[in-house]
């Protein structure tokens, strides 16, 4: 029987190629989105039309807690319980900092941390029935030493969702591995989408490799961290950002 995996922002992105490489591995897929229905949808058929896997996308704000308990009592009744949670779902509302608000801020924070935290509440009662469950946190450089101030509110969520990250792998062993992945620069579509290329050329030189990451190379990471091989890894948060140094 293939493991369950849950991906929260799983439509498009780094959730998108998450999706597709588990898929391709033999991992039925929930893709969770909150806006892109239709491609969420269309992400759904299509992995289920290549790889053969069960499938099913399902609407839900992770940062509202009754959304998230839907969700998760939907794919417990469609699939079986979630073995594996992987906490992609993120918001970025990058603005000067003396245009930021409160609201934005704490929504940033709702979406980013407290919706992490709620996908991970609601599921791993079950991982501890099983005594196997895999929860990875999608976190980012932003939350260790890499920093922009039009994004305080991401930064200082990313940094919390690496707290987190820890404080569950100390609650949840050792049954339920709990890590995390720090991306830098990835060439989604909406990374590097509203920089100036001056700005975007003098942060690739800031990276050893010279070149920005692929989604697909986060995905690849992802992979060996549910499989029997990282079985040994756990409350570890692990960087994917080419050797970038520091900014700002």
């Amino acid at each position: 029987m293939n493991k369950i995996v849950l991906i929260t922002g799983a439509a498009q992105g780094i959730g998108r190629a998450i999706a597709i490489e588990l898929a391709k591995n033999h991992y039925d897929i929930v893709i969770n989105y909150h806006t892109s229905k239709e491609v969420a949808n269309n992400l759904k058929t299509y992995i289920e039309k290549e790889y053969g896997v069960r499938c099913e996308a399902i609407c839900a704000d992770v940062a509202d807690e009754k959304q998230v308990d839907q969700m998760v009592k939907e794919i417990e009744e469609k699939l079986g319980s979630v073995d594996i949670l992987i906490n992609n779902a993120a918001i970025d509302l990058s603005n000067l900092f003396h245009l930021k608000t409160a609201e934005e801020f704490r929504r940033t924070l709702d979406v980013n941390v407290v919706g992490a935290f709620n996908c991970s509440k609601r599921v791993y009662p079950k991982m501890l029935e099983k005594e196997y469950g895999r929860i990875i946190n999608i976190s980012s450089t932003n939350g260790i030493n890499t920093y922009y101030p039009m994004c305080i509110d991401y930064d200082a969520s990313k940094a919390a969702l690496i707290s987190l990250t820890h404080n569950l792998a100390m609650e949840l062993g050792p049954y339920v591995h709990v890590n995390g992945i720090a991306p830098g620069f990835i060439g989604t579509e909406k990374e590097l989408d509203g920089y100036d290329e001056e700005f975007l050329k003098s942060e690739m030189e800031k990276i050893l490799v010279k070149r920005y990451g692929k989604p697909e190379e986060v995905a690849y990471l992802v992979r060996f961290l549910i499989s029997d091989e990282a079985n040994y890894i756990n409350n570890t948060i692990i960087r994917i950002d080419g050797g970038q140094q520091g900014s700002c």
